[in-house]
């Protein structure tokens, strides 16, 4: 749990007592490269935190994957349609690689954010950061598609420039990028 703690004390440090509150919530769980976690049109009902590994998050528009963003080692993951609106995903999160991550209940979470300051504002610090990267630094103006391969391209070599990460993880194949 050591990436995992380590991220959460780098967005802002936690005293002992919520740490500890969170660990206990926490459940491990293993994931094969290419196992979907969140699907569209499922209520999940948990959020994993990432220890080792990395995930995908994409929705479908006109039948086609548009990937929205990427999570790794301390990242944590989780349909936001559920526990801010209640509803079942319209997301999928699929691993890039095998993932060793934790579980904790998204009531559990709730209840942590409910109750506790420190876990309300590293929520919101990562929200604004996951913001940060979709719309500032990618310009993605909604989820359709792209009306063109160069679109698509461009966009995809900005993200490599802001998350040098995904540059390492990610491969090219005859100028097409694949995960």
């Amino acid at each position: 749990m050591r990436n995992i703690l380590q991220a959460i004390n780098a967005l802002y440090p936690l005293s002992d007592t919520p740490g500890e509150r969170l660990t206990t919530h926490l459940r491990p769980v293993h994931f094969p490269k290419k196992h979907l976690p969140i699907e569209k049109d499922v209520y999940g009902k948990w959020a994993y935190f990432i220890e080792q590994g990395m995930t995908r998050s994409f929705r479908l528009g006109n039948g086609e994957e548009i990937t929205t963003s990427f999570s790794w080692e301390g990242g944590v993951v989780f349909s936001m349609d559920e526990p801010y609106h209640n509803k079942i995903s319209e997301d999928f999160v699929e691993t890039v690689e095998e993932v060793e991550a934790y579980k904790i209940a998204l009531t559990d979470q709730n209840r942590l954010f409910q109750t506790n300051i420190e876990r309300t504002n590293r929520g919101r610090i990562i929200h604004q950061n996951e913001y940060r990267h979709l719309y500032d630094g990618l310009h993605f103006t909604s989820f359709r598609p792209s009306p063109s391969a160069a679109i698509a391209l461009t966009r995809y070599d900005g993200f490599h420039r802001i998350v040098a990460p995904l540059t390492q993880r990610t491969s090219h194949t005859t100028g097409r990028r694949t995960v």
